[in-house]
């Protein structure tokens, strides 16, 4: 594609070229995006509901992704592949079944469905100086402190090992985070709270047996526009 650029000297016929594909890339692009939220939707929350059968690793065959209603006729295995290899925060893996052989897809992280459990994750049995970070925003501070962090409707708090830096992605926190909340990991891991880290280097957390960690636990809280210390 390098003689397609469009310069002020370009031929029309060569600047209409680069439009279009210019246009076509978007398109491609926005295409991309909403198969990886379709595949978010199903494999994290709506499996069972949606009658596919899902392990405990949270893996599903991906003939029958493929079969489901929002993604028949609409795309294929190789977009699929596509989107596995391309996602920013490799939200997915692909496996062969080891006794089938069949291709498999799941969601690395993010999960509501109960049966989904951590067989696939890697225990964390101390900090060994790993920050553990918490995105939050402003408008859900207030509760934060009352109460802690919950899980809500997932299966797991998600945290990060670092702050994410200017047009830096990251898996485990929104780049728009306003409030970084430190854990003390060690100190909630001796009162029983249990942390694991996900094939995409997100640290997860159930929490207590209600789903919290309490503000006990945190070590630190900052403004991320400031770097401010926050009292809680």
């Amino acid at each position: 594609m390098v003689g397609l650029i469009a310069t002020s000297r370009s031929p029309p016929v060569v600047c209409r070229i680069a439009s279009c594909l210019r246009l076509s890339s978007s398109a491609r692009r926005q295409e991309d995006v909403k198969l990886s939220k379709g595949l978010v939707w199903l494999l994290r929350h709506n499996a069972v509901k949606e009658g596919l059968l899902i392990d405990a690793e949270g893996y599903v065959d991906v003939n029958e992704v493929l079969k489901h209603r929002i993604f028949k006729k609409k795309c294929n295995v190789d977009d699929i592949k596509n989107i596995v290899e391309n996602n920013d925060k490799q939200r997915f893996k692909l496996r062969n079944n080891p006794n089938t052989n069949q291709l498999q897809i799941k969601a690395t992280q993010g999960h509501s469905l109960k049966s989904v459990g951590t067989s696939g994750l890697e225990p964390i049995l101390k900090a060994d100086d790993t920050h553990v970070i918490h995105g939050t925003y402003f408008d859900a501070w207030q509760k934060i402190k009352l109460s802690g962090l919950s899980r809500m409707n997932r299966n797991h708090i998600h945290f990060t090992t670092s702050p994410p830096k200017c047009n830096h992605v990251i898996s485990g926190m929104r780049t728009s985070s306003q409030i970084y909340i430190y854990i003390d990991v060690d100190k909630a891991i001796l009162a029983g709270i249990k942390f694991f880290k996900s094939e995409n280097g997100v640290i997860l957390s159930p929490g207590n047996d209600q789903g919290f960690i309490e503000k006990k636990y945190f070590s630190k809280v900052v403004s991320a526009s400031h770097n401010q210390f926050l009292t809680y």
